[in-house]
């Protein structure tokens, strides 16, 4: 990897698990203790969620939804963070961690509704520990960390991983969590998904240096890894899980990765950046390189490879059906469900009013 890693801080579990250049040292990965089928459940998740970023954006692209926002290439490190998480581990998303969702066990076709208009809260955030996507350029920083914070007031070990892009690190809210999180030593994992672009302002144009080496103005230490890598991301997440459970406070790792897709369906990409970076990114695709590492450890054979290919088409196939044909269009005062779990009296003088004029129509 190009990118010189730096790391600063003290009581550091995750740096000596990789090298200076952010890749995960040999016997670090040797050490993972992840047997063969758990090795290839990684790889499967992977290409499900490829799968299913591309059967969306199949369905934006014929009417089916509002807009969509691609994930394509970024998969190691949706799938590495989450495996590395206990499953009462807390996740606060961007608008991108779709593919997140999925390891999660959100269903894929519910989820859509939300990027067709049809709700605005599909899927009950306590079951699966993973909080509404935030569209809102950072605003689901703050919320990770205080969420973290109450997960200690309340005596539990739980952690928090709160993810975002590059972008939201020039946003207000996103250094005010930091210095929270470090001030009260929150149990909480900021994890960037470095994907080189905010919208269509490159990461030059953004920020001076490292995203990791801010960490220690807020007194808690940063490692930039490569992102690419799921087993990397992995060891990462894990030991930085393992040091906030302990009591020690808060950890940020920077993931370098790359959009490889549109910022949005709305987006052209080919307006502001060149073929050859592009180019020079698809051949560190992940999927690919992580197929070809287990090949080499004799962990996927073919036969293997296309049994998880063909079990990526018929999910995209019930992920399409499931949208299409089993949603019905919401009643509209479905908009005041899920907003507060004890409403005000205006919020309730509102919904009256509203349901009271839907009675004449």
């Amino acid at each position: 990897m190009a990118d010189v890693v730096q790391v600063v801080g003290t009581d550091d579990p995750v740096r000596p698990l990789f090298t200076a250049a952010g890749e995960l040292k040999a016997d670090a990965r040797n050490g993972l203790g992840l047997d063969a089928a758990a090795l290839r459940d990684l790889y499967q998740k992977m290409i499900l969620i490829r799968r299913a970023d591309q059967e969306a954006l199949n369905l934006q692209r014929q009417g089916e939804l509002g807009l969509w926002g691609q994930y394509l290439g970024q998969e190691a490190i949706h799938v590495g963070a989450v495996a590395a998480l206990e499953a009462n581990d807390w996740i606060f998303p961007s608008y991108r961690e779709f593919g997140m969702a999925m390891c999660r066990g959100v269903d894929p076709a519910e989820m859509l509704t939300w990027f067709r208009g049809l709700s605005h809260g599909p899927w009950d955030p306590r079951k699966y520990a993973f909080a509404p996507l935030a569209v809102p350029v950072a605003t689901q920083v703050p919320h990770a960390v205080g969420f973290a914070m109450g997960s200690r007031l309340r005596g539990s070990d739980d952690v928090v991983l709160g993810t975002f892009g590059d972008g939201a690190t020039s946003k207000g809210d996103w250094h005010e969590a930091m210095n929270f999180a470090g001030v009260f030593k929150a149990p909480v994992i900021l994890l960037c998904q470095n994907n080189h672009w905010a919208i269509s302002v490159p990461l030059a144009k953004q920020t001076a240096g490292s995203i990791a080496e801010r960490a220690p103005g807020y007194g808690f230490p940063g490692i930039r890894i490569d992102g690419n890598d799921v087993l990397g991301v992995f060891a990462a997440v894990r030991a930085a899980a393992e040091r906030a459970r302990r009591g020690d406070g808060p950890y940020l790792i920077e993931a370098m990765t790359y959009r490889m897709g549109a910022h949005t369906s709305s987006d052209d990409p080919t307006r502001y950046r060149l073929d050859s970076e592009l180019q020079t990114w698809s051949a560190k695709d992940p999927i690919a390189r992580y197929r070809s590492w287990l090949q080499g450890q004799g962990h996927l054979d073919d036969a293997a490879a296309a049994a998880i290919d063909r079990a990526a088409e018929t999910m995209a196939e019930q992920m399409r059906s499931r949208l299409r044909a089993a949603v019905p269009a919401p009643a509209g005062e479905a908009i005041f469900d899920r907003v507060y779990e004890r409403p005000p009296g205006p919020f309730i003088e509102e919904r009256e009013e509203f349901e009271a004029s839907l009675e004449g129509t």
